[in-house]
């Protein structure tokens, strides 16, 4: 538990720096592409990862068996800013982070799922994400319609789930590299440091206005070095003692911000169905934060002759038959 206390922290403050991201973008000028914004703030940010943790990062990608986590881990990190930043563009900025942040706990715990069936998800884990999903559909339902009906929201819909699925993806390649032995500063380095060179061309070939006013270089900047940057190291250090799907869960404190920031800073409206939906989110997250009744949680020890469970207190399982053992 206490372990667990640690890894929430930091990624409920990485939340609230990534939940600034659509805020400052509304105020780039109209002349930047969010491809431009995307590839800018991952490029500069994944390039700053890497020069800070440039010597474990150069170990993890060197680490042969971590190869195929590597590029499926760099290719969700291409692929997320992108389609963010273009699904923000096309559905308005809070359909656009609603829809990323709130499709990502629903893939990360497929993959949860798909990858161990048997102790993966918990009933308080769902219980705690459908609370919040629900309210993110509410503070959609609650926010006045800023998308043409020309079928650009829709697009922007497909993108923010394509993000969704991106961010989960990265995510869980994070920690699984994390526990391989790789420290969380050296793998986010590895993964975004890879991510910042396939997106280079991107930014390249789109992000000469980014370049054209001072106020536009210092929002790029900002972008690059707080949400990305820093809400990223946090991230991976909250990833050391948190599950992926229980990481992507709380990072549904994103768009609350991102709604709060828009009323205060933008000026947006929101419905009373809008609040209730922040209230049912942030109860969402507070739940799945609150400390509970500490269980005994199975893990493996493999050993060169079987595979043991070590369940409750004083049994052992194997899985090639039924064993105990007293302690």
């Amino acid at each position: 538990m206490v372990n667990r206390g640690r890894g929430v922290a930091p990624i409920l403050v990485a939340a609230v720096l990534w939940g600034t991201t659509g805020t400052a973008a509304h105020f780039l000028p109209d002349s930047v592409s969010p491809l431009a914004t995307g590839a800018a703030t991952m490029a500069v940010g994944g390039a700053l990862l890497f020069a800070l943790t440039s010597r474990g990062a150069v170990r993890a990608i060197r680490d042969r068996s971590a190869r195929r986590l590597l590029v499926v881990g760099v290719l969700g990190i291409v692929v997320y800013p992108l389609a963010f930043y273009s699904s923000m563009h096309l559905a308005g900025v809070a359909m656009g982070t609603v829809v990323s942040l709130a499709s990502a706990p629903v893939f990360a715990g497929l993959i949860d799922f798909l990858r161990d069936k048997h102790g993966g998800l918990t009933a308080r884990w769902a219980g705690c994400t459908a609370t919040a999903l629900v309210g993110t559909a509410l503070l959609v339902i609650g926010r006045p319609a800023v998308a043409g009906a020309d079928g650009s929201a829709a697009l922007g819909v497909f993108l923010g789930l394509a993000a969704g699925l991106s961010y989960a993806v990265y995510t869980d390649s994070s920690h699984r590299l994390i526990g391989r032995g790789h420290g969380s500063n050296a793998t986010m380095g590895a993964l975004f440091g890879l991510g910042a060179l396939c997106l280079l061309p991107v930014l390249v070939a789109t992000g000469g206005p980014l370049l054209t006013s001072a106020g536009s270089i210092g929002i790029s900047a900002y972008l690059a070095i707080g949400p990305m940057f820093a809400a990223y190291l946090l991230f991976g250090a909250g990833l050391r003692h948190v599950r992926s799907s229980t990481a992507t869960t709380l990072t549904l404190v994103e768009p609350l911000v991102a709604t709060l920031l828009a009323v205060l800073v933008v000026g947006e409206r929101l419905h009373p169905f809008g609040w209730a939906g922040l209230v049912l989110l942030l109860a969402g997250v507070v739940a799945l934060v609150w400390p509970g009744r500490a269980k005994p949680e199975a893990f493996r020890v493999e050993s060169r002759h079987a595979r043991w469970r070590v369940g409750g207190p004083g049994r052992l399982r194997t899985t090639r038959g039924t064993r105990s053992a007293r302690r």
